[in-house]
C-alpha cells in the first residue's frame, strides 16, 4: 500500500480536499453525510412525468375533444346516461394507453436493475464491497480485471492496470494507466491516470481515490449534454395525428351541415335535433381506435420482449416496419465478440486452426489432417512465447461455457495453445516489460532448461524491426495477404541472453531476435446474421457496417457477411473532410465505414434521413448517445451497452445480436399490418353508423339508434372483436417487400375504397331492412335491437373478411389465430346479454326479441361477407392481369 510520505503535491492536495487518509478511508458517519450532500453514485435519470400527467396526456387527441364536447351538451340536454357512457368511453381510453405504457417503462426497468453492480473499498480500514451506488466522492476503491469501473478515480497504485475506455472515448483498444501527474489541459482519452465510471478493466489492477459520482461525471456531463439532441417523431405519431384532424374537421362540417338541414328543412325540434347530431358525431368518431392501436402496439412490445429487444415507447415499434436501412457495429453485433486464432503463419509453413470462439475445443491442422506439436519444433516455440507472455486467464463457467479474464486478443492465443495435441508449458517469468500502445509490444525474461531467452509479443512490424532485415520483405508479404483476409496479426520472436542477466529494457529489444511466426486472429461473424442479411436484401432494407477497425478488416469481415461489394469503404477521417451534399452521397453510395468516430455515427444518421431513409441506428458507448437519439431507431446493447446508451435508445437488445434486429423488423411490418388491418375494420362501422344517421336527418325519418347505442356499437367492435386482428401472424411475402415510405398516407387509395364499399354494404343493408320492417308497423324499441345486432354481427363476419388483406379468408390459415373465436364467442354472449338481461336493456334502450327477428342481422352479415370476399377476389384477379400486361 501507498503512504502519505513521498506523495507529490497533488495527492496530497486531492487526498486533503476529500478529508480522507490512505489508510483509513472514509468512516461510516462521514459517508452518510455525503451521500446527502452527493446523492447516489447513479446517472440522472431523464425526467419521468408524474403518473397523473401522463394519464392526462392520453386525452390529447382532436377525437377526444369533440367527444367531450358531445358529452357537454348532453350534459346541458339533461341526457346523463348519455353522458356517463361517452366520459366512460373516454376514460376507458386513456387507462389503456396509460397502461400499456407503463408496461413498457417497467421492462426497461428491470433490465437496468439487472445491470446493478458492486465496488470494492476501503472504509474504516477495511476492505469492504458496497452498492456501487452507495459510492462517494473521497472513497478509495480497489480496481481488478474484469470489474465495472464504478465513478471518476483519480489512481494512487496501477499494477499492469488496462481500462477498456470504447463506450467513453470509442478507443478499442485498452488503456495502460499509470500514477504520475498530468498536464491540466490533457484531453479525455489521454488522462492515463484516471479511471472513469462506465469503462471496464481488462487486466490488472489498481487503487485510487473516487473524485465524482453520479452526474458529475464524465459520463454523467454527456448524459446531460445529450438532452440537446432533436428526438424526431415516429411516422405512426404523424400519421394518426393527421388522420384524426382529417376525421374531426369532416364530423365538424358534417354535424354543422346536418343542424341546418334538420332545423330548417325537416322542422326539428332544437333538443330532438342536437341528441341526433351528436348520435351522427358519436358515430363517425373512431373512439376506440386509439385504446385498440395502444394495444396492438403493446402486444408487439411483449413480443418482442421475447425475442431479446425491449422496446421503450410503444410507436416505436411500428417504425421498424418502416427502416429502410440498418446501421450496425460490426463488434458483438454482427460477430460474436470472441477473437479466435484461425492460424498460424510460420517461416516455412502455415498452420490452420478449427474451432471458434475462447472454448479449447479444435485441433491445428496441416492440409486437412491434425499435426503432431513434436514434429514441429518452431510452432512449439511460438505457442511457448505467446502462452508464457500472457496476462490473460481461460475461465470455464458453470454451463460449461468459456471465457476470458484479461484482454481478447491474448485469451484467444491461450485457446490457441490449448488446442495443440500435447501440453504447451507456460514458462515462470522472471521479469517482464508490460505492453503499451506507444512501442506496441510486450516482453518476458524467462529460463527454460537452464538458459534464458527474451520471450516478445505483439505488432508483427514491431517485431519486425528487431531481426536482420533480408527477412522482412517477405514477412511483409505475408502480413499484407493475412490483412486483406480481414485477420489481425499478432506475432512472436525469442533472443537468448547470457545467463547471469536478471533484468531487461527497452534497449534489450532493439535487436538480435529471432522471428517466430503470426497468429492470424478473427472476430468470428455470428453464423445466424448472414442469413439474416439475405432477409434485409429480399425486404429492401440495406445494411451499413459502422466499425472503428482498419479499411481491409472491415471490407474482409463484409464480404462474408454479404454486406458491401467486398472493395468499397470509406474512413471516418475522410467523412470529415466532407461536406453535407457529398456525405449525403456518401451514406447513400456506401456500406461500409471503417475506423470511424461516434461523432461519424451522428453525420452518417443525419445524412441517411436527408435522403428520405428510416434509419435504425445501433451503438453501445456514451458516445453513441447522439445518433442513437437522432435516429428513427436508436438501438442499444443490452450487454456491452452503457445506461447512457440505453437511456438515448429506443430499443435495447437483451442478447447484442443482429438477428434480433431483423426479428424486430419482422415484428414491426406485422404490427403495422394488424394496425391497418384493424382501421380497414373499424372505420366501417363508424361510417356505415354515420351513414344511417346521415340519411335519416337528410330525409327526416326516425333515428335508427341513439347516441348511446352506437357508443355501445363502436366499442364493443373496438376492444373485443378488433382485438383479435393484433394476434395476426406475419403474412406470407412480408419480408419480401420493400419498405413503406415514411411519408405514406395511413389509408392508401384501396384502403378508402374498401372502407366505403364495406360501409355501403352494411349501412345499405340496415336501411334496407328498416325500410322493410317499418312498412310492417315493427315497434321503435325491437327496431333499434335488431339494427344494432345488426351492425355487430355484420362486423363480425367482416373481421373474417379483414384477417387478410387480400387473400381469401377461408385459407390454410384460417384457424391459425384462435383469438378470433374466442373474441366471436364472447361478442355472442355479450349481445345476447344485450337483448335479454333487463339491466343491459334499461342501459342501452334495448328490448328482447323473438327468434324470427334474429334473421335479418344475420342475412346481412352473411352478405357482407360474401361481397367482400367476391371484391377482394376481383382485386386479386385485376392485380394478376395488371402483372402480366408489365
Amino acid at each position: 500500500m501507498v503512504t502519505e510520505q513521498g506523495f507529490d503535491q497533488e495527492f496530497t492536495t486531492i487526498l486533503d480536499t476529500h478529508e480522507v487518509l490512505l489508510k483509513e478511508g472514509l468512516s461510516e458517519v462521514e459517508v452518510v453525510k455525503r451521500l446527502k450532500v452527493f446523492g447516489a453514485n447513479e446517472l440522472p435519470q431523464g425526467k419521468r412525468e408524474p403518473g397523473v400527467i401522463k394519464f392526462f396526456k392520453h386525452f390529447h387527441d382532436v377525437l377526444i375533444y369533440v367527444l367531450l364536447a358531445a358529452a357537454v351538451i348532453t350534459v346541458v340536454l339533461g341526457h346523463y346516461i348519455d353522458t356517463s357512457v361517452i366520459l366512460a368511453v373516454v376514460v376507458i381510453n386513456a387507462a389503456i394507453g396509460y397502461i400499456q405504457q407503463s408496461k413498457a417503462e417497467k421492462a426497461l426497468d428491470s433490465i437496468r436493475e439487472m445491470l446493478s453492480f458492486k465496488a470494492g473499498v476501503l472504509r474504516e480500514g477495511k476492505r469492504k464491497d458496497i452498492l456501487a451506488a452507495d459510492l462517494v466522492p473521497g472513497d478509495l476503491v480497489y480496481l481488478r480485471a474484469g470489474d465495472k469501473v464504478p465513478a471518476d478515480i483519480r489512481l494512487v497504485e496501477a499494477s499492469n492496470l488496462q481500462v477498456e475506455e470504447s463506450s467513453l472515448t470509442g478507443e478499442s483498444d485498452a488503456v495502460n494507466k499509470q500514477t504520475e501527474r498530468l498536464s491540466s489541459d490533457t484531453v479525455l482519452g489521454d488522462r492515463s491516470n484516471m479511471a472513469f465510471a462506465g469503462t471496464a478493466v481488462a487486466a490488472g489492477s489498481g487503487f485510487g481515490v473516487v473524485i465524482a459520482t453520479g452526474g458529475d461525471t464524465e459520463l454523467g456531463k454527456i448524459s446531460s449534454a445529450m438532452e440537446s439532441v432533436e428526438k424526431l417523431q415516429t411516422p405512426l405519431l404523424k400519421q394518426t395525428a393527421q388522420f384524426g384532424k382529417v376525421i374531426s374537421v369532416i364530423i365538424v362540417l358534417s354535424a354543422i351541415g346536418m343542424f341546418f338541414i334538420g332545423y330548417w328543412v325537416h322542422d326539428y325540434a332544437t333538443a330532438e335535433l342536437l341528441l341526433a347530431i351528436i348520435g351522427l358525431t358519436v358515430a363517425a368518431i373512431p373512439e376506440g381506435l386509439p385504446a385498440v392501436l395502444s394495444i396492438i402496439l403493446a402486444l408487439g412490445v411483449q413480443t418482442m420482449a421475447g425475442k431479446n429487444a425491449i422496446v421503450r415507447n410503444l410507436p416505436s415499434v411500428e417504425t421498424l416496419g418502416a427502416v429502410t436501412v440498418i446501421c450496425s457495429d460490426k463488434t458483438g453485433t454482427l460477430t460474436k465478440n470472441e477473437m479466435t486464432a484461425t492460424s498460424v503463419i510460420l517461416a516455412d509453413e502455415e498452420i490452420n486452426v478449427s474451432g471458434v470462439g475462447y472454448s479449447p475445443e479444435g485441433m491445428l491442422k496441416k492440409n486437412g489432417d491434425g499435426i503432431r506439436l513434436a514434429d514441429h519444433p518452431r510452432l512449439a516455440k511460438f505457442l511457448a512465447c505467446v502462452k508464457t507472455v500472457n496476462d490473460a486467464h481461460l475461465v470455464k463457467g458453470k454451463k460449461g461455457k468459456w471465457s476470458i479474464s484479461g484482454g481478447a486478443t491474448e485469451g484467444c492465443l491461450l485457446t490457441l495453445a490449448e488446442k495443440a495435441d500435447d501440453e504447451v508449458e507456460k514458462l515462470p517469468v522472471i521479469m517482464k516489460i508490460p505492453f503499451d500502445s506507444s512501442y506496441k509490444y510486450m516482453a518476458a525474461l524467462v529460463e527454460d532448461r537452464g538458459t534464458k531467452w527474451i520471450y516478445a509479443k505483439g505488432a508483427p512490424e514491431k517485431l519486425l524491426d528487431m531481426i536482420q532485415s533480408e527477412e522482412r520483405d517477405e514477412w511483409e508479404a505475408k502480413i499484407a495477404s493475412h490483412a486483406k483476409r480481414g485477420e489481425r496479426l499478432l506475432g512472436a520472436a525469442v533472443k537468448q541472453v547470457d545467463y547471469t542477466v536478471e533484468v531487461i529494457n527497452h534497449e534489450d529489444m532493439k535487436c538480435g531476435f529471432e522471428f517466430l511466426g503470426m497468429a492470424g486472429i478473427i472476430d468470428p461473424p455470428r453464423e445466424e446474421v448472414i442469413d439474416s442479411i439475405v432477409q434485409c436484401k429480399k425486404a429492401g432494407i440495406r445494411v451499413k457496417m459502422i466499425t472503428g477497425d482498419h479499411k481491409d478488416t472491415a471490407v474482409a469481415i463484409g464480404a462474408k457477411l454479404g454486406i458491401g461489394d467486398g472493395a468499397k469503404a470509406l474512413e471516418g477521417r475522410e467523412l470529415d473532410g466532407l461536406n453535407a451534399q457529398q456525405l449525403e452521397a456518401a451514406a447513400m453510395e456506401y456500406d461500409i465505414f471503417a475506423r470511424t468516430s461516434p461523432t461519424n455515427k451522428l453525420q452518417l444518421v443525419e445524412a441517411l434521413q436527408a435522403k428520405g431513409q428510416v434509419c435504425a441506428m445501433t451503438g453501445d458507448g456514451v458516445n453513441d448517445a447522439p445518433a442513437l437519439k437522432r435516429a428513427d431507431i436508436g438501438i442499444a446493447m443490452g450487454i456491452k451497452g452503457t445506461e447512457v446508451s440505453k437511456e438515448a435508445a429506443e430499443m435495447v437488445l437483451v442478447d447484442d445480436n443482429f438477428s434480433t434486429i431483423v426479428n424486430a423488423v419482422k415484428e414491426g411490418r406485422r404490427v403495422y399490418d394488424n394496425l391497418k388491418k384493424t382501421i380497414l375494420f373499424i372505420l366501417p362501422t363508424n361510417v356505415s353508423e354515420g351513414l344511417l344517421i346521415f340519411i335519416s336527418i337528410l330525409f327526416g325519418t326516425t333515428i335508427p339508434l341513439t347516441a348511446v347505442q352506437i357508443l355501445w356499437v363502436n366499442m364493443i367492435t373496438a376492444v373485443t372483436i378488433s382485438l383479435a386482428i393484433a394476434f395476426e401472424k406475419l403474412e406470407p411475402g412480408t419480408m419480401e417487400r420493400p419498405p413503406r415510405k415514411a411519408n405514406s398516407p395511413l389509408l392508401s387509395g384501396y384502403y378508402v375504397f374498401r372502407i366505403a364499399f364495406a360501409s355501403a354494404i352494411i349501412g345499405g343493408g340496415i336501411l334496407w331492412m328498416n325500410s322493410m320492417l317499418e312498412a310492417r308497423d315493427y315497434d321503435q324499441g325491437i327496431l333499434q335491437t335488431m339494427t344494432l345486432q345488426a351492425l355487430v354481427i355484420s362486423q363480425l363476419f367482416y373481421l373474417f373478411n379483414c384477417r387478410s388483406e387480400r387473400r381469401f379468408a377461408l385459407n390454410r390459415d384460417f384457424f391459425s389465430n384462435k383469438a378470433a373465436f374466442i373474441v366471436s364467442a364472447i361478442l355472442i354472449l355479450v349481445q345476447l346479454s344485450v337483448t335479454y338481461v333487463p339491466f343491459m336493456n334499461t342501459l342501452l334502450g334495448t328490448e328482447p326479441i323473438g327468434l324470427r327477428y334474429w334473421i335479418w342481422p344475420l342475412l346481412i352479415g352473411m352478405s357482407v361477407f360474401i361481397i367482400v370476399e367476391f371484391e377482394k377476389w376481383v382485386v386479386r384477379l385485376m392485380s394478376r392481369n395488371s402483372k402480366l400486361v408489365k
